[in-house]
């Protein structure tokens, strides 16, 4: 008699960094956990003088779906989700979530990422505000307006088919991550974002965008500065640069080959 084949569930764990968000942290993990019970979940935390690191502690004590990554200083959003991207893929997890512990991402919604992942085939699946559908609460207008700016920017600059190119609502198969040279990433922030997606992009990866809802924090302040902003101009114009110049050297080799043959 044939045995039943049985498929192992996929192994998913949420991170999420952290710097002073001791008030929205409680709230984002009590969620998460709720919403994904098929999810472990990853802080990293730098330091936080506020005690966010020794909540997350207390957590990871009283349920095993809890860890803490604990880093010695402020060291930046990229940094931190390389750290727990490699902690990830040290003990084999199938598939990676970038989440923001401000409650800005719903965890309600990540079941809808992680079906898009897991039947799509997807090399990145980001939760997007600029689809159809998709939408963002509370924002002001000046918010808006930069990170619709900065997204068709970058889309336009690197030839990137994707509307929100700077979302930081995603699920990364561990397979995509392995092929993306983490040691080479040095961008923060919104380029972060952005330099991910373009590394997929020009593996060949598939992209998937599916609409979410963004809510403007209640609690805490914003990480977004100036030098975040200017460090995603820069970046993205010079590999737009880049970019569009091996483009050109293409085209003349393809007019030249086809010279030859006429």
């Amino acid at each position: 008699m044939t045995q039943p084949h049985h498929t192992r569930e996929p192994r998913v764990v949420v991170v999420v960094p952290t710097y002073d968000e001791r008030r929205t942290l409680p709230g984002t993990l009590r969620r998460l956990l709720a919403a994904v019970p098929v999810a472990d979940v990853l802080v990293v935390d730098d330091a936080s003088p506020d005690g966010t690191g020794e909540y997350a502690d207390e957590q990871a004590a009283a349920s095993d779906r809890v860890h803490v990554l604990h880093r010695t200083s402020k060291d930046g959003l990229g940094r931190a989700y390389v750290a727990g991207f490699r902690w990830a893929l040290d003990r084999g997890y199938d598939y990676v979530v970038e989440m923001d512990a401000d409650g800005s991402h719903r965890p309600e919604q990540l079941p809808e990422l992680l079906y898009a992942a897991t039947s799509t085939g997807a090399d990145l699946v980001i939760g997007s505000r600029w689809v159809r559908g998709g939408e963002v609460v509370n924002w002001p207008l000046r918010r808006q307006v930069l990170s619709r700016g900065a997204s068709t920017y970058a889309r336009l600059a690197l030839g990137v088919p994707v509307r929100d190119v700077t979302a930081g609502f995603r699920v990364f198969p561990a397979r995509t991550l392995r092929r993306l040279h983490l040691d080479s990433v040095q961008s923060q922030g919104y380029c972060f974002q952005v330099d991910l997606t373009w590394r997929v992009h020009r593996g060949g990866g598939r992209i998937v965008e599916v609409p979410v809802s963004f809510v403007e924090r209640t609690a805490g302040e914003s990480k977004m500065s100036r030098a975040i902003v200017v460090e995603a101009l820069m970046n993205v114009t010079a590999w737009g640069a880049e970019y569009r110049a091996a483009q050109a050297v293409r085209g003349v080799r393809r007019v030249g080959q086809a010279l030859r043959r006429s």
